[in-house]
């Protein structure tokens, strides 16, 4: 794949996704789960998404279920998890892999463009944040623990 416009994903409910959707956009790209000890931070992706979607930012979250297994439900439940528990209103996705050999190719392509510390491809934990511009250029990873508001200043300096 040359460009991260080239993928494909099936979002929550099951319909396949041309990420070009997003062209001009700037994308931040999340392995998410529910009972996980970062899962509060779907508040703050939400708010970030709320202040700045009109603006240009999109928040995608993709469901995971590699760290501890701490995103057990289907798509249902997750939507409905962060319907009730955080209001999401970005867009979520089918639930995938991001590592190992059945990872999704958009990770595969994700953590090609920006390694991880000391060049580590792997996604470490839940959380884990991509950074990516309006050209779809991956820009910056941000480890688990880095709250949403702490990088909306990034954010906005590309938006």
């Amino acid at each position: 794949m040359a460009s991260i416009y080239d993928f494909s994903v099936e979002d929550i409910h099951g319909k396949q996704q041309k990420l070009d959707r997003y062209k001009d956009k700037v994308m931040l790209i999340v392995n998410v789960a529910s009972k996980c000890g970062f899962t509060p931070q779907y508040k703050g992706l939400e708010a970030l998404y709320e202040k700045l979607h009109p603006s240009g930012l999109e928040v995608l979250g993709f469901p995971c279920n590699q760290f501890g297994a701490q995103e057990p439900g289907n798509e249902a439940e997750i939507a409905q998890f962060c319907d009730l528990n955080y209001g999401v209103t970005f867009p979520l996705f089918a639930k995938i892999d991001v590592n190992g050999s059945a990872a999704a190719p958009l990770y595969e392509y994700l953590k090609k463009a920006k390694p991880g510390l000391l060049g580590s491809e792997a996604i470490k934990w839940n959380f884990t944040k991509f950074l990516v511009d309006r050209q779809g250029n991956v820009v910056e990873r941000y480890a688990p623990k880095v709250e949403p508001q702490a990088i909306a200043g990034d954010i906005e300096k590309l938006l």
